[in-house]
């Protein structure tokens, strides 16, 4: 069978998701709301109904010092300006009353005055970010001096305008040039400087309006500022019904800041009341009729909420597969908020891996042991001499101890030291292993080298006495939707199985449809945070991104997440990415991004237990060093 290569990408960029992590932190830190989502968008705008802000994708490719600052005055922009200090009602009063003729022009004003505006306070707080604003201004400087040129050009007379007033802000309107008139609005664009409210912009934006509206007879073409849409600020728009609790009513007072706004949404998505219940109050809500007697309206599209069986004779299959479907579904796990923002909706299910043990697979297993013995005999052995080392390994020079042969010291040095200790004996080493096996259907044509790889690293780990977890992991992509998503973990070897030989359950891994890798690793460190060995570690074996329903977008993001959450647990994740061929520099790149350095490629099928074994061996060795 031909590889299937999982690495299309329509969009060759890869999010850095440990420093998209970065930036997010610093944006809760100063919001101080741990609820902030970071993503990058065209521009650089609030989503509170997504409890999201972007920074904008304008500090890509860039060099890299230059892209850091930009994003980082991106964040203290919005999380220490427009956060605290942009007034929702003046922007909404102007709004309400400003000119549709130049309306894009207008609240582009605003927002680029109110950046201004802004900036100095942030600087005037925090004089660490002086330096950053110092690389915005001088590079978005350039951005509109060469907007303004394109567009006068152009005759794109509002957006040239636009970028007139920006370099007028900035480097004084006596440095500027641009289309005839636009140095009527000098001394205005001036004023800038006395502006000490979101009120006062607007006012300034109004005098600019009267004195360019004979000039400027279209808006603009492009659009530079987005920061908040005027749907997200208003979430209180409801027809109330007679009725209705008081504490249901939700919120009637308007909003001053975006952080109100913010966590107003919040709190309305924590809540079953509010926002949630507006379609059950119009249209009334799916479920069993009230037994008055009265007759229900059916409408196309109404869920089935009960299954009537009459007493006929006719063929019941098809309620008895509904009914154990529903039993299936009762029974497994909801995964919520536990385990990630993103797999809210994941219903799971844990199950023992369904042995197909015939003489065929007996020999089978037989024959890959006895292809695999002398490696293992031999990694073995080696581990086993490391730990005897270690213990007659001696510690000198030592205040308290056993004395040593060596008294010389005793005259030699002005401090002498003339003891030693052994160190004690360990009967084992002090790890625990969870093993996460990709069972994605793009595994299909390397479960056989797949196989040979975790049989090694069972037999390995049982004949070090080290406890140890294997299981397979998938979603089910035909059964998953919007509200649910279903994922199955088949253990093939539990942690209370002890030295227990699992090698038929390990010839029975099999391929299945889609993997949602984040959730999946919090599944396992929740399995493993709670083991008393001083060493934790997750193997992750697959071959390639995280692919799951509505996964697509999130995934390396989520995973990457999922990677720092449990190294702040103290569980370290590696990563074996499975393939046929050379693993692609984009690809390493991305797994680099994920998985930091602890990540390895096999570039054969033959090679997978190569790579199993040497990774390993790596682990086992720091174990042995550190115990």
């Amino acid at each position: 069978m031909t590889s299937v290569n999982r690495f299309i990408q329509f969009n060759n960029e890869t999010i850095d998701a440990r420093q998209l992590m970065h930036y997010e932190n610093l944006a809760r830190a100063l919001s101080k709301h741990n609820h902030v989502i970071i993503n990058e968008r065209k521009l650089m705008e609030f989503q509170p109904v997504e409890q999201t802000i972007a920074i904008s994708v304008f500090w890509r490719h860039r060099e890299i010092d230059i892209m850091h600052a930009g994003r980082l005055s991106d964040i203290y922009l919005l999380m220490e300006g427009f956060w605290k200090h942009f007034d929702i009602h003046a922007w909404e009063d102007f709004q309400s009353t400003r000119s549709p003729i130049l309306s894009k022009l207008l609240d582009q004003l605003v927002l680029l005055m109110e950046e201004f505006r802004l900036m100095e306070l942030i600087q005037k707080k925090r004089i660490g970010t002086v330096k950053l604003f110092k690389v915005r201004v001088q590079t978005y400087l350039a951005f509109h001096k060469q907007q303004l040129r394109i567009n006068s050009q152009k005759g794109f007379l509002a957006d040239a305008f636009l970028n007139y007033v920006f370099i007028g802000m900035y480097e004084g309107t006596m440095h500027t040039t641009g289309p005839r008139d636009f140095d009527k609005a000098d001394i205005l664009i001036q004023k800038v400087y006395e502006c000490k409210s979101t009120e006062s912009v607007t006012e300034l934006v109004y005098q600019l309006y009267d004195l360019m509206q004979d000039i400027l007879l279209h808006d603009t073409k492009l659009q530079y500022y987005a920061i908040l849409s005027a749907s997200s600020i208003s979430n209180t728009d409801f027809h109330y019904h007679q009725g209705m609790k008081e504490s249901e009513l939700g919120e009637e007072e308007k909003k001053d800041t975006i952080e109100e706004v913010f966590r107003s949404w919040h709190r309305e998505n924590k809540q079953e009341t509010g926002v949630h219940l507006q379609y059950e109050l119009e249209h009334g809500r799916d479920g069993k009729a009230d037994l008055d007697g009265a007759a229900e309206e059916g409408r196309e599209g109404h869920e089935i909420t009960e299954i009537g069986q009459g007493q006929s004779t006719g063929d019941s299959r098809e309620i008895n597969q509904t009914e154990v479907s529903n039993k299936k579904s009762d029974s497994m796990k909801k995964a919520g908020k536990e385990f990630g923002k993103e797999h809210v909706n994941v219903v799971y299910e844990e199950k023992r891996m369904e042995v197909l043990a015939n003489s065929q697979s007996k020999q089978l297993l037989q024959r890959y042991r006895q292809e695999q013995a002398p490696f293992v005999k031999s990694f073995v052995q080696e581990m086993k001499k490391r730990m005897e080392q270690k213990k007659v390994d001696k510690r000198i020079n030592l205040t308290k101890g056993r004395l040593s042969s060596k008294q010389t010291v005793l005259w030699t040095d002005e401090r002498p030291k003339p003891f030693y200790k052994k160190n004690a004996p360990s009967q084992q080493l002090n790890a625990v292993f969870g093993l996460l096996v990709d069972g994605s259907a793009s595994m299909q044509d390397k479960l056989v080298e797949t196989r040979k790889a975790v049989l090694l690293f069972h037999d390995v780990l049982r004949e070090l006495k080290i406890a140890h977890e294997i299981a397979l992991h998938y979603e089910d992509a035909f059964e998953a939707s919007e509200e649910t998503q279903p994922n199955t973990f088949e253990w093939i070897h539990k942690l209370e199985d002890g030295p227990s030989d699992n090698g038929q359950e390990i010839l029975s891994i099999e391929s299945h449809e889609d993997n949602r890798d984040g959730f999946s690793l919090r599944w396992m460190g929740k399995r493993l945070v709670n083991r008393p060995e001083a060493h934790k570690f997750i193997l992750m074996f697959s071959d390639g991104e995280p692919s799951a329903f509505g996964y697509a977008q999130n995934g390396i993001m989520d995973t990457a997440e999922a990677v720092v959450e449990l190294e702040q647990k103290k569980i370290s994740v590696l990563h074996l990415f499975l393939n046929d061929t050379e693993a692609s520099e984009e690809q390493l790149k991305l797994f680099h991004l994920i998985f930091g350095k602890r990540t390895a490629t096999a570039s054969s099928l033959e090679k997978f237990s190569d790579e199993t074994l040497r990774m390993l061996k790596k682990i086992l060795q720091y174990v042995v060093k550190s115990t």
